[in-house]
């Protein structure tokens, strides 16, 4: 099968969270399954700053948005074995962050949507049978695919898949802006399709039009046809189950091995847990400035600081819990509130707890192997990573039942020793107290039952192979309900993903420079500073005439169709613009003198032509005219 994956976020180029994890690591789980499986993100300005001598340029056209008319690029570039094309405008992604103001990023990833739709086929040499969206940011692909191109018989056979990774964020903005910015026809502007409550709301577009919705845990499917977890959108879910289904995410368990991890001060396995544990819980107790005691319990929190995570639990029964014998470590950034309320609980409490407002990846994986409980009292929690990651360190997670934390930690059961965790079930601060109290209990009076416990959570398998089976199972299916069986059954053998940064070098590559992920290395090391500094200046010297040729080009179009005009001969690739005309916005690779309208919104049946070497596409024509 032939898999797109469309997201705003993919690891190591642009990460703010969970998502950014999932998007590297499912494609290349299931490439290894044998299906070709590509991504498609915006081109942030982190990414070119850091990645530029490693993007291909493909091709340049111009997008009507309503009344602009915008530069789109596409590049290229292979990201740990997965082809991943980047979606260029500076205008909406020549910024420092990946999210903005909230009405901005409306616009920026309405644009993002429908620059890739528009470069689906032969633009990117890649038509797919499946495309898979995440979250509001891509949610309006499946409605504007339907309005503008399956009507048309273009990408007719194409079917689409939804992942909600979070409910809370849902894209809602105001009717005309988004008639704008989609030039959707009206029958598509109601309750049963892409309105709720009046206004347009991506996330329940996605969630109508597209063949499948998953979310990334099984409870957390169930929790959303709930009032309380809903989000406003239960009613919806709820008329439309038969689509929902949960499916757990993974973790990447060759980066995080404590067998090799090279951010820990020891590495340890099942066999010498133990003493490895030790081992990294004294060295960051002195690099903490906390007492050196390994028979100390120590609790951490790994975490962003919001509400959504159960922060007001904590500072509610922080004192207390720290009136026990052991250690609290807390790491994250986040609303002012929760910062400057756990600041103050380590000022009560100097000798027993710390606060770490801020982000470092080397620290966190230290704290994982360092912890012997981690704490996630999350209020909510879709699926959740931190309590898998602590139990691959060995650190067991104490958690409130919810979403994927119910799915993945099985509480100690006294009975019969099983379990690889703790587990409250309500929003109550004193249950999280009794539940650490009872974890502490354990550790210090019944050793042998805690090194089960251990033991178990070392054990547990939470790789990305068991999840892509399940993802392929439901591409399959989809297809198959679409007439398109023998699409199901195809299997794309992909070239084998390259292994030019291998996951411990990667993690080293991050220590050294303190980032959350490592970039990849230059592919030729044996290269000598001056001759990489040559071989880059020549790529850099190939774009630059790429892209001149291309701009050229359109000229010698536009100047012929006036030629023609002017003989009376009319054009038959459509409007072009003049010379001396501009455009809204333009960003890398691209004139901002020259272009065609590659929309169908102001020309019945206009075909588009793509900017680089020669490809031509047709595009549909507008459904409303």
């Amino acid at each position: 099968m032939r898999i797109l994956f469309v997201s705003s976020e993919m690891a190591p180029l642009a990460k703010s969270g969970g998502l950014g994890d999932v998007v590297s690591a499912l494609p290349q789980a299931l490439r290894a399954l044998g299906h070709d499986c590509r991504v498609v993100i915006p081109l942030y300005k982190q990414i070119k700053d850091q990645y530029m001598d490693q993007l291909h340029f493909r091709r340049w056209s111009m997008i009507n948005m309503g009344w602009r008319t915008m530069y789109t690029g596409l590049f290229e570039m292979d990201v740990m074995g997965v082809p991943v094309y980047l979606i260029d405008n500076e205008y909406y992604f020549g910024h420092d962050g990946i999210y903005l103001d909230y009405a901005f990023d409306i616009e920026r990833f309405s644009f993002f949507q429908r620059a890739v739709l528009e470069a689906l086929g032969e633009p990117m040499g890649f038509e797919p049978d499946i495309l898979h969206l995440n979250d509001w940011q891509t949610g309006m692909i499946p409605v504007t695919l339907e309005a503008h191109y399956k009507s048309h018989d273009y990408h007719k056979d194409l079917c689409s898949i939804l992942t909600i990774h979070n409910l809370k964020f849902q894209g809602i903005h105001g009717r005309e802006r988004i008639l704008d910015l989609f030039d959707l026809p009206e029958k598509y502007m109601n309750e049963s399709a892409v309105l709720k409550d009046g206004v347009p709301n991506f996330l329940k577009a996605g969630i109508t039009f597209s063949n499948r919705v998953t979310t990334v845990s099984p409870s957390y499917a169930e929790e959303i046809m709930m009032d309380y977890y809903g989000e406003g959108l239960n009613g919806i879910l709820g008329a439309q189950r038969w689509k929902v289904c949960g499916i757990l995410n993974g973790i990447d368990s060759l980066s995080y091995d404590p067998t090799t991890d090279r951010a820990l001060s020891k590495n340890y396995g099942l066999k010498d847990w133990r003493e490895g544990k030790a081992a990294n819980k004294t060295a960051l107790q002195a690099q903490l400035g906390l007492e050196v005691n390994p028979e100390l319990p120590l609790l951490c929190m790994i975490s962003r600081l919001t509400d959504q995570k159960g922060i007001d639990l904590l500072l509610y029964v922080a004192d207390e819990i720290l009136d026990m014998p052991l250690q609290l470590v807390v790491i994250g950034t986040g609303e002012a509130r929760y910062e400057d309320g756990l600041r103050h609980v380590e000022e009560r409490h100097p000798d027993k707890m710390r606060a770490l407002i801020e982000f470092d990846e080397a620290l966190s994986r230290q704290l994982y192997a360092a912890s012997d409980l981690l704490l996630m009292p999350s209020v909510f929690e879709p699926c959740g990573l931190s309590q898998m990651l602590a139990m691959r360190y060995g650190a067991l997670p104490i958690v409130r039942e919810t979403g994927g934390l119910r799915d993945t930690v099985r509480p100690y059961n006294k009975f019969d020793g099983s379990g690889n965790g703790f587990s409250f079930s309500n929003i109550n601060a004193h249950e999280l107290l009794y539940t650490c109290q009872h974890a502490a209990a354990l550790y210090y009076n019944e050793r042998a039952a805690w090194d089960k416990l251990v033991e178990s959570a070392l054990q547990e398998d939470f790789s990305w192979r068991e999840s892509a089976l399940k993802y392929i199972e439901l591409y399959r299916e989809i297809l198959r309900e679409n007439g398109h069986a023998e699409a199901a059954e195809r299997v794309e053998n992909p070239p084998a993903a390259k292994e030019e940064n291998p996951p411990a070098e990667r993690v080293e590559k991050a220590l050294e420079e303190k980032v959350e992920n490592a970039p990849p290395e230059p592919k030729e090391l044996s290269l000598e500073p001056k001759e990489l500094e040559m071989e880059a200046s020549s790529h850099l010297s190939k774009m630059k005439a790429d892209h001149e040729t291309a701009a050229k080009k359109t000229m010698s179009r536009a100047k012929k169709a006036a030629s023609r005009k002017k003989t009376g001969i009319s054009s038959k690739s459509g409007s072009s613009q003049s010379e001396g005309s501009t455009d809204s916005h333009t960003g890398t690779g691209a004139s901002s003198k020259t272009g065609r309208k590659t929309s169908r919104s102001k020309t019945s049946n206009t075909s588009s032509r793509s900017k680089n070497s020669g490809s031509k596409t047709k595009k549909p024509a507008n459904p409303r005219e």
